[in-house]
């Protein structure tokens, strides 16, 4: 067994994730045991695996994308792997609870402090620790994700097997990719968002080159003149089913939205909690709390 014998269990807003430092970078995962960890009746459970690892010790990375983390100043890779076994480019609630497991070992700055500087799949991102911030709870992080891209608004059609009805989508490139639907707009015929039946992965047409995530979001309200909307979202995530939050989700969906309506700045309801995205041309940022759950010391190796 590759995972080392202490592990941390963590969540980001409900997505949660099994996480360890792997300082010496010889305890990178297989698929199977990365779908043996975080099956939730036979393991710990969880919707990924993340192993914090020097970008060197990370097998899959080019030597184009280890020089990138260098010359971006990250020491520490992300190497986050999807419940069923796959590599995920990008995670934007991992990349907090991974953050904050850095924190706690001090490779991370408290609150205040310096930056932590993270390497991922989709390029290097910056992590702020905001402390504990009302009304988005304890040990809460800012991470600026970054350049984005847009497709054209609701190119796609999304339906859901054995579910009637159907929505628009629009495609987001978050270093992952999206299909956004607001159920409300146009010619929507879905249920409401809470009525969805998300175990069932959706279908998006015509077809992305890769498999994608698919949110779903109500507008609840929005405020021109402060430039400021509250939205409620859930999210199919590739690789896991139904996540209790998506952090590039998120962000695809407060991009939609601001395609859609002008606004920049999102609060939005997932059903593991609340969290803000505020988007510009050239960068999105997306703040919102984590938590270390518990230390594990697996026993059957």
């Amino acid at each position: 067994m590759t995972l080392p014998r202490t592990i941390y269990k963590a969540h980001a807003t409900g997505n949660d994730f099994i996480t360890y430092i792997d300082r010496s970078g010889d305890r990178e995962p297989g698929a199977d045991e990365v779908r043996r960890i975080c099956d939730r009746h036979f393991g710990i459970g969880g919707d990924g695996v993340i192993r914090l690892a020097h970008p060197r010790d990370v097998s899959d990375l080019s030597e184009a994308q280890v020089a990138e983390c260098e010359a971006g100043g990250a020491q520490w890779f992300m190497d986050y792997r999807n419940a069923d076994g796959s590599l995920a480019e990008m995670c934007g609630n991992g990349t907090r609870a991974i953050t904050l497991l850095a924190q706690r070992a001090g490779l991370a700055a408290p609150a205040g402090g310096e930056p932590f500087v993270l390497g991922t799949r989709a390029g290097v991102k910056t992590l702020t620790s905001l402390g504990n911030l009302e009304p988005y709870g304890r040990d809460v992080f800012q991470v600026s994700l970054g350049q984005w891209s847009r497709g054209d608004i609701d190119a796609y059609t999304v339906t859901i097997p054995g579910t009637p009805g159907q929505a628009k989508g629009t495609f987001v490139d978050m270093g992952n990719p999206h299909v956004v639907s607001v159920l409300e707009d146009g010619e929507a015929t879905l249920p409401a968002v809470e009525e969805l039946d998300l175990v069932t992965k959706p279908v998006v047409e015509p077809a992305l080159e890769s498999d994608q995530n698919a949110e779903f979001v109500r507008v609840e309200s929005r405020d021109e003149a402060a430039n400021h909307g509250k939205a409620t979202m859930r999210v199919n995530e590739r690789g896991c089913g139904e996540t209790l939050s998506c952090g590039t989700g998120l962000c695809a969906t407060a991009i939609t939205l601001r395609a859609k309506t002008g606004v920049d700045h999102w609060d939005i309801r997932v059903r593991g909690g609340l969290l803000r995205v505020d988007v510009s041309d050239d960068d999105v940022r997306l703040t919102g709390s984590a938590t270390i759950v518990a230390k594990v010391e697996l026993l059957d190796r």
